[in-house]
């Protein structure tokens, strides 16, 4: 984009405008093209279209790239991704940090149509330079997920487009993990920071990262990294681990019970189940190497964890 000037800090009022911005729709933009995101007639993925911007400061392209963004399309393949009732009532943009305040109306979406409008907005806006960075505000109030926990921030890596433009969002999240100490007698909580796509389970998260490995000195695997996770599953606060037979070739431990607690301490621990049930090629009648009963559902057990405080078992 031309003409572009950066500005320390500029607050607008939408309410108060009336450019038209100028937009080439109905064909897919050539590489380093501008574009504009929309969303198709279905509602369920993105849709890009070549886009040229009015030349201007960073607040008039914002401006316009807004007001494009809003208007209705003559196509019926794709439509604006702003619902009719949300609104921008002012932004702040401030050391390429871009503030978007919207009216209450923003909550009444649902999440996947919140969740196409979000990436479609700060994908589109990043394009302008002196743009980085998107928050989002409702009211006054920073954007929170349903926890609590405010979104904050976002930037291109915070998304991720798949061909046929179908979405995922990435995130980051803090497991706790058990490995096998360096004598292999006992079990080591490991805290580890993970950015993953939000449409994996947190359980399933959990397993993939167990199979991986530890990331700290001294300690060790306690699943076999040939392990294939065939698949994880939570039912009436039961984890349900299916693993295949790679599983069974475990030269880590000497004791196999270390291997099994690793991975229930884990996901209870991490996750939203009280017990797991761990089957391999989904055989569940059987025992871990000749001493592990899987038939039914484990408990958490930090009797075999290293130093742990009476208060925490």
């Amino acid at each position: 984009m031309k003409g572009k000037r950066r500005w320390k800090v500029s607050v607008c009022i939408l309410s108060c405008l009336g450019i038209l911005a100028g937009c080439s729709k109905g064909k897919e933009p050539a590489k380093g093209e501008p574009f504009i995101y929309y969303v198709n007639a279905e509602g369920t993925s993105l849709v890009r279209e070549a886009y040229e911007p009015r030349e201007g400061t960073i607040d008039e392209m914002i401006r316009d790239i807004l007001q494009a963004m809003k208007e209705e399309t003559d196509s019926i393949d794709y439509k604006s991704v702003f619902p009719k009732k949300v609104q921008v009532k002012k932004w702040i943009l401030a050391d390429e940090r871009l503030d978007l305040h919207f009216n209450s109306s923003y909550s009444d979406m649902k999440p996947n149509e919140e969740i196409l409008f979000r990436a479609a907005v700060v994908q589109t806006l990043e394009q302008i330079h002196g743009v980085e960075y998107v928050g989002f505000f409702v009211e006054d109030e920073p954007l929170a997920d349903s926890a609590g926990n405010e979104i904050g921030y976002m930037g291109k890596e915070y998304f991720l487009l798949y061909k046929g433009a179908s979405l995922h969002l990435y995130q980051l999240g803090e497991l706790k993990l058990y490995f096998a100490n360096e004598n292999g007698d006992k079990l080591v909580k490991e805290e580890v920071s993970v950015r993953y796509n939000s449409n994996i389970s947190t359980e399933r998260l959990i397993m993939d990262q167990l199979i991986k490995g530890p990331a700290i000195a001294g300690l060790n695997p306690v699943i076999p990294p040939e392990t294939k996770v065939i698949g994880v599953s939570v039912k009436d606060a039961v984890c349900y681990v299916n693993l295949d037979e790679g599983f069974l070739n475990n030269t880590y431990v000497t004791d196999p019970q270390l291997t099994v607690y690793a991975i229930v301490n884990s996901i209870v621990d991490g996750g939203a189940c009280s017990q797991v049930q761990i089957s391999v090629n989904g055989e569940s009648k059987m025992e871990y190497m000749g001493s592990v009963d899987l038939s039914k559902p484990l408990s958490r057990d930090q009797d075999f964890v290293e130093n742990v405080k009476e208060s925490e078992k």
